[in-house]
């Protein structure tokens, strides 16, 4: 949802910086990598010890990575399909790597199995949403949109446990629950658009 709104402000600055990647020499798949290796080398690194602030703004930053990979590609005249396939495969690798990281914070550090148990249902919904899309599109199918796609999944997260990090009570199970309620809508309206 937020993608139909943010896709022309955000493309005002990103089409520059794709530009002058491509001066630079660097290709659309060599972006998506590397976004894919800071998101999920920063979430690994500071979530599971309980940085969540620090953590919060890092992979922030480098999520914000993630939206140059298309910049690159229309600057260079380089997108192809397989450069699709990479970016979804990486996606779900940052997903999980993003959402794994804060399970093992909530189970071991913090010790709240229901926190767990919210973010562990976090993380499978965001594989099953982009596998219904994935499986719908291959079948000549659309299974589009949604209430919490990749950026309302990040942004719900993120702003939990970056406001959790400086010590604001109850935001990061709120914005958990929230998130698997919207999740779990997003499933059903998917399955329904590729029923038609």
């Amino acid at each position: 949802m937020l993608n139909i709104f943010a896709r022309r402000p955000v493309s005002r600055w990103t089409e520059p910086i794709g530009a002058g990647l491509v001066r630079l020499g660097l290709t659309p798949n060599a972006v998506t990598a590397l976004g894919t290796v800071a998101v999920v080398a920063a979430a690994v690194w500071f979530f599971p010890r309980g940085q969540l602030f620090a953590g919060t703004v890092v992979v922030t930053a480098f999520l914000l990575f993630d939206l140059l990979d298309g910049a690159v590609a229309r600057a260079g005249g380089r997108a192809t399909a397989f450069g699709g396939v990479l970016d979804a495969t990486c996606d779900r690798i940052a997903d999980g790597a993003l959402f794994g990281s804060l399970v093992w914070w909530a189970l071991v550090v913090a010790r709240d199995q229901l926190l767990g148990v919210g973010l562990l249902i976090c993380l499978v919904c965001a594989q099953v949403i982009s596998y219904v899309k994935a499986r719908a599109e291959a079948n000549g199918l659309s299974a589009d949109g949604g209430l919490a796609e990749r950026a309302e999944r990040f942004v719900l997260v993120l702003v939990g446990t970056g406001l959790h990090g400086l010590g604001v009570p109850h935001v990061l199970p709120a914005a958990v629950w929230l998130l698997v309620a919207l999740s779990l809508v997003t499933i059903a309206q998917r399955i329904a658009a590729a029923r038609g």
